[in-house]
């Protein structure tokens, strides 16, 4: 994947650092940009989401080396998705949301390379989400 681990682990353990509830303010900032999204969070309460996100982000950061468990894992993640009404577009909202959250709070800390190796990663990760997302759409087509 060639992504830069040591940028990405850095910047992360920064924000969190600063910001243990940094997923309280990518919400904020996701359904302030993109009200139309809200409604695909009905299934959770918004605890119950935010840290699921939370879960996530950290788990992602820690097997960023490990390709096989991430293609897995953000496969069927992706495939989950589709069942939630993920539509394709809604990842680049995400994606957007999550660029100016860590922005936010790494501040002066958000340098051109950190921008660089989360934008890489963000992409790798919609990647292997989609192609799940739509692997499980083929197989409901195929049922």
């Amino acid at each position: 994947m060639g992504l830069d681990v040591d940028a990405l682990r850095e910047s992360f353990e920064l924000v969190i650092t600063r910001s243990p509830t940094l997923t309280v303010r990518f919400y904020e900032i996701l359904f302030a940009r993109y009200p139309d999204v809200r409604s695909l969070f009905g299934r959770n309460t918004a605890a119950k989401q935010e840290e699921m996100l939370s879960r996530a982000l950290s788990a992602i950061i820690d097997h960023l080396e490990d390709a096989p468990w991430l293609t897995e894992t953000l496969g069927a993640m992706g495939a989950k998705h589709v069942d939630y009404g993920v539509k394709d577009e809604m990842y680049a909202w995400v994606g957007y949301s999550l660029l100016e959250t860590l922005a936010e709070v790494a501040a002066a800390e958000w340098t051109p390379r950190v921008e660089s190796a989360w934008r890489q990663a963000y992409g790798a990760i919609t990647d292997l989400m989609q192609t799940g997302a739509r692997q499980a759409a083929a197989r409901a087509v195929a049922s």
